[in-house]
């Protein structure tokens, strides 16, 4: 403050799992009630004629009011540094964040900064992070003001701007009066240690004035989980394109649910663009008419045609593709505005088994037409990685060929389901640049397709969503078409299950065994269950290595397989899973296969995200109110 450093806060709780890992580079403060003298480096000290400054855990303490602060980690620990702080006085508390975006959390965060203030009273500034981490994260912003438990000041949550600035009036006197009002909180500030603070002789509130009304609280905005898939991985892909130097995205859009869905989020892309220029941003219209190649002082104005020179899409069709999926590609291209390509690859695909019946004298077919198991994998192989080659070719070279500069870059379309079971094949069209759906469940996007044929004006998302999901990678027969459900062996809302007993639960075999066998009570019998997650497992840990190379995808969901940062599991496992299986078949013999149902109806993990993992044992637990005059 007046080029003089007041305090030198260091974090004291630092962020060590899911996304992160800031043990790996940091060390936290661990000395709570100390503040030590710090020599300042050269050259900040002769810049500001200042030798040294206080390092530690202490606040500022004004003429007029006490402030400190949280730093992002802080806010969400058992024992956070404002507890000791507001029994000493401080009313105002500060929180640098960096929380990313992830569907449903917000309430989660909003709910931890009312929170922090209903206990102890005091003022809540939160400033969050805004923009793409360079990596796999979103920052969705949302900075807000909280006094006492009330929100009086929100943010936008995902917005295309650099900086965005929130303000609001409170009345300290209203924090005073809050904690004077528990007399707990009076008994327990006068026993507390004494927190160190550092003196600052300035004035920074203002006195009574009847034309300094405080901020009323506001009704706290929260999207709707299609909402956050259409925004969130939209300002994503902006920050990416904006900062990599690319010229566009480039999609194989095969038609179906997945890739409908990421073209549907850069048309939603186009549109954010569009009308934050409409609305004044001078920034976004600079990136815009830099990336779109505009001249002469011409400047996006219409989101289809800012998309026609961004975006890309392909379909790629062979001999098993459908004319349905190839007249919905082309359609929903039409309503974003895209630069679409049908290009059939057949002749590619047969001159690749040409040279191979060359090399060997055979040649595979399909499981239809009489072929093993064997030729039929590497045959849908072959497609899908032909469609990855030619993806890479065409976002190099379609610049070139329409006298653009630059590239573009390949969006892959896997969702998060799909990697969990490893339904993908290694280096296929799944595999690109980026992925801004690579961590979203296949139900969620099926809700978003809905959401975005309504709200979007994409109308054609509704009858992609309605079509039952299918690679199109095996010959269609009159008896026979090829279903992504029944080539997985499993649904994809069981999936979603399985996905998050493994990962938020942290469940192995065994215990998803048990924990289903509560939740499909009165559905499947307990054989039929184990049945279930012995499939799952099979699988999961079969194609577990193919999570090694997945694209760097928008991370938005929390039990994503991603193996980069965010699930840092093993990728070699026995896949027989010999002592887990076992004992799952001797727990179903126990049960005995009579017993159907089991009688407990109780709500179990899986059911919801707030329950904790259960072993092998069970215990029972009650909670309750009753007369206050009755002895226990």
């Amino acid at each position: 403050m007046n080029r003089r450093i007041l305090m030198i806060r260091p974090k004291m709780s630092l962020a060590n799992d899911g996304n992160y890992r800031e043990l790996r580079w940091f060390s936290a403060w661990t000395h709570k009630y100390m503040l030590v003298d710090f020599q300042l480096p050269s050259d900040v000290s002769e810049a500001i004629s200042q030798s040294s400054a206080p390092f530690g855990y202490g606040y500022i303490q004004f003429l007029d009011v006490a402030v400190a602060a949280e730093i992002c980690e802080e806010l969400f620990t058992a024992d956070p540094p404002r507890i000791g702080l507001a029994l000493n006085g401080v009313e105002v508390f500060l929180n640098a964040s960096g929380s990313h975006h992830q569907l449903r959390k917000l309430n989660v965060r909003i709910d931890a900064i009312k929170n922090a203030t209903l206990s102890c009273g005091g003022v809540y500034m939160y400033s969050n992070h805004q923009g793409c981490d360079g990596a796999r994260l979103y920052y969705d912003g949302c900075s807000c003001i909280v006094i006492n438990g009330d929100v009086v000041a929100q943010g936008s949550q995902f917005s295309l701007k650099d900086v965005e600035v929130l303000i609001a009036q409170v009345d300290l006197d209203a924090v005073s009066s809050y904690r004077g009002s528990i007399s707990s909180f009076r008994e327990q500030a006068s026993q507390k240690q004494k927190v160190l603070s550092v003196k600052a002789p300035y004035k920074i509130c203002q006195s009574f004035k009847l034309q300094m009304v405080p901020t009323a609280p506001v009704e706290v905005k929260y999207h709707c989980p299609e909402e956050e898939i259409a925004f969130g991985p939209s300002c994503w892909l902006w920050d990416y394109l904006r900062r990599s130097g690319a010229s566009g995205f480039l999609l194989p859009l095969s038609g179906g649910a997945d890739s409908s869905a990421v073209a549907a989020i850069v048309g939603c892309m186009c549109q954010l663009v569009i009308k934050d220029i409409e609305n004044g941003d001078e920034q976004v219209k600079t990136d815009a008419i830099r990336i779109g190649q505009y001249k002469n002082g011409e400047f996006p104005t219409d989101s289809k045609e800012f998309a026609r020179r961004v975006f890309y899409t392909v379909y790629m069709g062979t001999e098993n593709s459908s004319e349905a999926t190839r007249s919905r590609a082309k359609k929903l291209a039409d309503e974003i505005g895209s630069w679409h390509l049908d290009v059939p690859i057949d002749s590619v695909i047969s001159a690749l088994l040409s040279l191979f019946q060359t090399l060997t004298g055979k040649r595979p077919c399909y499981k239809v037409d009489g072929g093993s198991n064997t030729e039929n994998l590497a045959l849908q192989n072959i497609q899908a990685r032909v469609r990855m080659v030619l993806a890479f070719m065409l976002a190099s070279l379609m610049p070139w060929v329409h006298n653009k500069s630059g590239f573009y870059l390949v969006l892959g379309s896997s969702n998060v389901d799909e990697g969990l079971r490893g339904y993908l094949t290694k280096y296929d069209c799944s595999s690109a640049d980026i992925n801004p759906i690579g961590s979203v469940s296949k139900v969620d996007l099926r809700s978003f397709l809905r959401w975005g044929a309504a709200h979007l004006g994409y109308a054609s998302l509704a009858d992609i969503e309605a079509a039952p999901p299918t690679a199109e990678l095996e010959p269609i027969r009159s008896n026979y078409n090829q279903l992504d459900e029944v080539d997985m062996g499993m649904t994809y809302e069981e999936l979603s299950v399985y996905g998050r007993l493994r990962k938020i639960f942290r469940c192995g075999p065994v215990s998803m065994f048990q924990n289903l066998c509560h939740k499909w009570c009165g559905k499947l019998t307990p054989s039929e269950v184990a049945e279930k997650v012995k499939h799952f497992f099979k699988y999961y840990s079969i194609n577990r290595h193919k999570m090694t190379v997945l694209t760097p995808s928008y991370h938005a969901e929390s039990y994503s397989p991603e193996d980069n940062r965010f699930d840092l599991r093993q990728f070699l496992y026995n896949w027989r899973w010999p002592y887990q299986f076992r004992k799952i078949d001797e727990l179903v013999q126990e049960m005995g296969e009579d017993k159907t149902k089991v009688p407990l109806k109780a709500e179990r993990p899986g059911d919801s995200e707030n329950t904790s993992d259960w072993g092998g044992g069970m215990g029972v637990v009650a909670a309750g109110s009753g007369n206050p005059n009755v002895g226990l």
